[in-house]
């Protein structure tokens, strides 16, 4: 006889609904939190006389939304405004080769009677200029001409002729050559006081002799110097691509305008690594008109030698920071000796401006015409004293090594 189940199911039914029910209002029974409890309203809190009142919410300077434009699809045009201004300059020289100590001898001589090898030999170098003006004036290198007994300009229509150098300047690194040919395209130069960092630029020369190329970049930064390339130097500094042969050749912005002259790289390698420096077409332009009109460039001088100021030397010369520097040798009979200085003398202000960098003070006087005044004040055995000197003109490199300076 079959026996029913019904019977046992109807308790366990009602056990596992008891379960259900008391876990439910007991989770932590299983481990689960309780519930967290309806907190209590906050009372508002009112400021009373007595009581801290709460501070206003602080003024916060919101940027105006960026403003996106999209850069040219190419810069053909700006190419097209410059480039032909952009020349290529091949300079030669005669050198003698040295002879090979056989020679000397008498025994070996007989053998090539009068027909001796020629000690001379031609070395050739290349580089670039840029023409900007209609009278024929290239601004290029001094160092793509150094030496050169004849210079070759080659413009990029086909023609070619023989260059006059009008002046050069070492020091800047400079040089002003002039050729003479009719309908010369020219070059604009542009304020470089109004360049900024993050501009396009455009580097236009004759690389490795490849012929004319043109490389871009961005201004990378501007007044570089302490790179020990020139005695002055006011470097912009660019990432477009600068090599062998470019040095001379210009830097442009995206309208076809001079922004400076290319001059020099930093590479391990010997090709451009992204850092390339070119001098200002503005310090470029200001000796162009010297050296066309005056030959030469004129700076001012103070006739010494000047040396870094440290932390430890500053505290030997009773100093509390190291801003100055010190004088460490004087020209004899020169501006500085005439004025009474001498050296061991720390140099702490020129015409009332503290003395924070001496290069860039160096060049600030360099600036100066000869025969200005200009207060000193110099630290001589721990005592302050002010003293005015009178520029000269400053020698020129030739004339300074004649004298042994």
């Amino acid at each position: 006889m079959r026996r029913t189940l019904l019977p046992y199911l109807w308790p366990v039914l009602i056990g596992v609904l008891a379960a259900v029910v008391l876990l439910n209002a007991f989770p932590q029974l299983i481990g689960r939190p309780a519930p967290p409890a309806t907190p209590p309203a906050t009372p508002a809190l009112v400021p009373s006389d007595d009581a801290t009142r709460a501070r206003e919410a602080p003024d916060i300077r919101q940027a105006a939304p960026l403003v996106r434009q999209q850069g040219p699809g190419s810069y053909a045009d700006a190419v097209e405004r410059a480039a032909p201004a952009v020349v290529n300059i091949y300079s030669s020289r005669v050198v003698e080769r040295e002879e090979h100590p056989l020679m000397s001898d008498p025994f070996f001589r007989q053998f090539f009677g009068d027909e001796l090898p020629s000690r001379q030999r031609m070395l050739s170098s290349l580089g670039s200029g840029v023409i900007v003006s209609d009278d024929g004036y290239v601004l290029t290198n001094h160092h793509v001409i150094r030496g050169a007994d004849q210079i070759q300009v080659a413009l990029r229509d086909g023609r070619e002729t023989l260059a006059e150098v009008i002046g050069t300047d070492p020091e800047s690194d400079l040089a002003v050559l002039r050729i003479d040919l009719e309908s010369l395209p020219v070059i604009k130069l542009t304020d470089t006081t109004r360049i900024a960092v993050g501009d396009v630029a455009l580097a236009i020369g004759n690389p490795f002799g490849v012929g004319q190329t043109v490389t871009m970049g961005i201004i990378s930064a501007t007044g570089r110097s302490h790179l020990g390339l020139n005695a002055y130097e006011d470097f912009i500094q660019t990432d477009a691509a600068i090599n062998p042969g470019n040095s001379g050749g210009a830097l442009v912005n995206a309208k076809g305008a001079l922004v400076g002259i290319n001059t020099a790289i930093f590479s391990r390698s010997g090709g451009s690594q992204g850092i390339g420096f070119a001098i200002p077409a503005n310090l470029a332009r200001n000796i162009l008109d010297e050296l066309v009109t005056r030959g030469r460039v004129i700076r001012g001088w103070m006739g010494i030698e000047a040396q870094e100021l440290n932390q430890e030397l500053a505290a030997s010369f009773g100093l509390q920071t190291a801003a100055g520097m010190i004088i460490a040798g004087v020209v004899p009979n020169g501006p500085a000796d005439r004025a009474g200085l001498q050296p061991g003398d720390v140099l702490l202000e020129v015409d009332g401006r503290p003395v924070l960098d001496p290069r860039r003070t160096m060049s600030e006087i360099a600036a100066e015409a000869p025969g200005t005044r200009l207060p000193l004040t110099v630290v001589r055995g721990g005592e302050r004293r002010e003293v005015i000197i009178e520029l000269g003109e400053r020698p020129t490199p030739e004339a300074r090594r004649a004298d042994g300076a």
